[in-house]
């Protein structure tokens, strides 16, 4: 079968089911991790049935091995912008079915729950509401777009996952969406983030990403306000024996956060290592003193687990749903507050017997979420909203 070709599913098997794929290939952290993930764990525990990956804007050679058997790619080479034009602005282009064939249920996993035909159950992923919750943060022309197509998303789809309870509460609070119609879907931590200690390795990492051999803070996240790296650099005054090292793309409306790094006092202690390969963060993690996440809004926050399961100490924002992540393991505090983000950064750095609490308490909470229960959450709502007992 190529990849053009539809799977189509004998009537008597069990149902087959459409899954956006897109930004698990568009996208390397964030959204593309949570579907990468997912999707791997699902093909780990569902052998059956037969599951359509459909994915926007990418040639056929192009694409990785497929997670499963029974999972088949269905690609187009529309590009997801121009399908975010002709679905979402013009609605012209045909619904979804036309790439992955007749489908039971179709799980919209970025947002935007695409045109599907008569009789096909829809899914919909919000990970979080931040361009209501904090709009100056967000791009002005992505905010304008959200805002149109993501209200309506949520009244078509049947059903709604949430990545958080934070999230599910604002969906309610801010569209009126039914709590019936939402589940909160917590994502999990790969089982390869665990402490890397093995000297060779933390030294090439540090090489790789020109660290040095300073004792570095570590964030994890795209350049960009909403991840409030401008408080995050100005708190490493108080921490004058220490570096920076922000692992993350650049994004949007980030001129202050590069302005602010040139500051006296902290020029020369931040580093910008951009994307970093999904292999080298055991070993940034590891190498971390501190974790830092002190975002003004998130819909989950994964690096958070990410950095307990390599044993950095982790100091995050009490706002949104990083208090569900990060529980009694993290020092929380206000990300408006420069000065108490600046004391807690200190604290964990230096107060060891804390540093000992927190590392502790990180290796518990995170394996409390993995990408297997995911999975079998995701796979309980497939089955309720198919009734479908085939669906094992």
């Amino acid at each position: 079968m190529t990849a053009s070709t539809p799977c189509l599913v004998n009537s008597s098997g069990p149902p087959s089911v459409g899954i956006d794929y897109t930004p698990a290939i568009a996208q390397g952290g964030g959204i593309g991790r949570y579907v990468r993930d997912l999707v791997a764990a699902l093909a780990q525990i569902d052998t059956a049935t037969s599951y359509r990956l459909f994915v926007a804007g990418v040639p056929p050679a192009v694409l990785p091995a497929l997670p499963g058997p029974n999972f088949a790619w269905h690609p187009s080479r529309i590009s997801g912008q121009n399908f975010a034009r002709f679905w979402h602005r013009v609605r012209l282009l045909p619904p979804v079915e036309r790439w992955t064939g007749p489908v039971a249920l179709f799980h919209a996993t970025d947002f935007v729950l695409p045109p599907t035909r008569p009789g096909a159950a829809t899914l919909l992923t919000v990970h979080d509401l931040s361009f209501i919750r904090a709009p100056e943060t967000a791009s002005p022309r992505l905010k304008a777009y959200l805002d149109r197509v993501v209200p309506r998303s949520a009244a078509r789809a049947d059903h709604v996952l949430a990545d958080s309870q934070a999230t599910k509460d604002d969906l309610v609070a801010l569209y009126g969406t039914p709590p019936d119609k939402i589940t909160v879907l917590y994502s999990g931590v790969d089982p390869r983030f665990a402490p890397v200690t093995d000297a060779g390795a933390l030294d090439a990492v540090r090489a790789k990403y020109n660290i040095g051999n300073a004792p570095y803070v570590l964030s994890v996240g795209t350049v960009q306000p909403r991840k409030n790296y401008v408080r995050l650099i100005e708190a490493m005054h108080a921490l004058p024996g220490y570096h920076l090292v922000i692992v993350g793309g650049r994004g949007w409306l980030e001129g202050p956060i590069y302005r602010v790094a040139e500051a006296p006092g902290v020029q020369g202690r931040i580093h910008f290592a951009g994307y970093a390969d999904d292999r080298d963060l055991p070993a940034l993690y590891s190498a971390a003193h501190v974790f830092a996440f002190p975002s003004l809004y998130e819909g989950f926050g994964i690096p958070i687990l990410e950095a307990m399961a390599c044993g950095a100490p982790v100091v995050a924002a009490n706002t949104s749903s990083l208090p569900e992540v990060a529980g009694d393991a993290a020092l929380l505090i206000d990300p408006t507050d420069a000065g108490a983000l600046a004391a807690a950064l200190r604290r964990a750095a230096e107060d060891e017997s804390l540093r000992a609490r927190l590392r502790a308490g990180g290796f518990e909470r995170a394996k409390a979420f993995t990408w297997r229960r995911a999975a079998e959450h995701l796979r309980a709502v497939y089955r309720r909203m198919l009734k479908s007992p085939d669906l094992l």
